[in-house]
């Protein structure tokens, strides 16, 4: 019996992490994206998406603890000079490889093999980061969440919100909720807030199937020899990717890319910078926004914030010195 319970859960879990993959590539999620839309255009429509997701994520949080359904959250860790480098990193390496780790789920859905590359860099920089920084011990925090400590009147606010934030636009359309629904899937762009709302709702329910996941929690545990329950993560990794390729390949915005040399070392570049980047921290900007923004860890918002300077800076320096670019945005 358990068996089959423990079955079903995970079939569950791969079934979301497609989707995700899915609202990925649709909602062209990226950091990387996000801050050029600032620097070029002055709106924050895809930053403020991004945020949306750990709000969603932290909702989420609240009303599985609030039903005793929460499994063990990851600790908070004191911020320290290592936060500042690791989310420099982060952004270097994001702005380097042309997207963060979910525009680069996002570009392969498109197409773009070299960014199958930017996992591998990824699991490099993993392996590399001690022999080069001594792998720096994170301090933990004596205390919990505070978003855990929420009383139950939050979670049925929260509730209530989600359900008027997912109803309310369907209604006065002189449609089928099914048929509204139908069209939202079938859309070829998806709106940065759409696919958001998809990624935090998908990634809380697979947080309350199978625990805490995240695909470069997963790169980073296969460099650290952490064999526990990895053949089953690597699967909901594999999930992801296929939900993005799936994604692309709907919308007709799957179109196999020559891969020059140029652009593989970008992705293996990129992905070493932010795998060193995401140990240091520790976390990768998907564990950032998806975990540790949503528990408010001090530590993952300035390090999010660094990232995001490091990358508009990068963004700002290469118009002003006009010497082309490292980095494309979504």
């Amino acid at each position: 019996m358990q068996i089959a319970v423990f079955s079903l859960a995970f079939a569950v879990a791969l079934l979301c992490a497609g989707v995700m993959g899915y609202a990925i590539q649709r909602g062209a999620t990226c950091t990387v994206a996000a801050v050029d839309e600032l620097v070029t255009q002055r709106t924050c429509r895809r930053l403020l998406s991004l945020l949306e997701a750990a709000v969603w994520v932290a909702g989420g949080l609240i009303v599985a603890q609030t039903l005793h359904v929460l499994p063990q959250m990851p600790a908070g860790y004191a911020i320290s000079a290592w936060t500042v480098v690791g989310g420099a990193l982060l952004g270097l390496g994001a702005y380097i490889n042309g997207a963060c780790v979910f525009g680069a789920i996002a570009r392969f859905g498109s197409g773009e093999w070299a960014y199958l590359v930017t996992p591998i860099g990824f699991y490099l920089g993993c392996l590399t980061v001690v022999p080069l920084f001594g792998m720096p011990m994170p301090k933990p925090l004596p205390y919990g969440s505070p978003v855990l400590q929420a009383s139950a009147a939050v979670a049925i606010v929260f509730v209530v919100l989600a359900l008027m934030r997912l109803v309310l636009p369907w209604l006065g359309s002189g449609k089928s909720m099914i048929t509204r629904w139908h069209e939202a899937l079938a859309a070829r762009i998806w709106s940065p807030h759409a696919a958001t709302t998809v990624i935090g709702v998908t990634f809380v329910v697979m947080l309350l199937l199978v625990g805490g996941w995240a695909y470069t929690d997963v790169l980073a545990e296969l460099a650290r020899g952490m064999s526990a329950s990895v053949g089953a993560r690597a699967l909901l990794a594999v999930a992801l990717l296929a939900g993005a390729a799936l994604g692309g390949w709907t919308a007709g915005l799957f179109r196999s890319t020559r891969l020059a040399p140029a652009q593989l070392l970008r992705c293996l570049v990129g992905g070493v910078l932010m795998g060193w980047g995401s140990l240091l921290l520790p976390g990768g900007n998907d564990g950032l926004i998806l975990v540790g923004m949503p528990l408010a860890w001090p530590y993952a918002w300035l390090a999010f914030a660094t990232m995001c300077a490091t990358v508009a800076t990068a963004q700002l320096a290469r118009r002003t010195i006009g010497t082309g670019s490292w980095s494309r945005a979504n």
